[in-house]
């Protein structure tokens, strides 16, 4: 099987910073696109960042110069680094996998992980 684990959450002050991670496991041969999102309580789960296999990134705009995503790849593992966090950031982060290519040759896409709690307090 093949597992998305989050860590990292927890509760911080307002202005304060969280590292997030998110490793892979499994019999995985590659990863594609790896992400972050979140959903806070009564909205929709949005995007925060993603970042290619290469190294690209892209950013919701109310995390851009606040949040970096990175991902080391012989970990295969993904990370957020928060910093000057908001009370509107409190949600619960989900690790995101594009696409998928385990030893056997099957391809997964649309992966999720259970999701990490972040809650930051005013």
């Amino acid at each position: 099987q093949v597992q998305l684990v989050e860590s990292g959450g927890g509760l911080v002050q307002a202005g304060g910073s969280l590292r997030l991670s998110c490793a892979a496991s499994g019999t995985i041969s590659s990863i594609n696109t790896m992400g972050w999102y979140r959903q806070a309580p009564g909205k929709q789960r949005e995007l925060v960042a993603r970042i290619s296999s290469s190294g690209s990134t892209n950013y919701a705009d109310s995390m851009k110069g606040r949040f970096t995503i990175s991902r080391d790849n012989a970990k295969n593992t993904v990370y957020l680094q928060m910093n000057s966090l908001k009370p509107e950031d409190t949600a619960v982060y989900y690790c995101h996998v594009d696409r998928l290519l385990t030893t056997r040759g099957i391809v997964l896409d649309n992966c999720w992980g259970q999701g990490t709690q972040v809650t930051v307090s005013s």
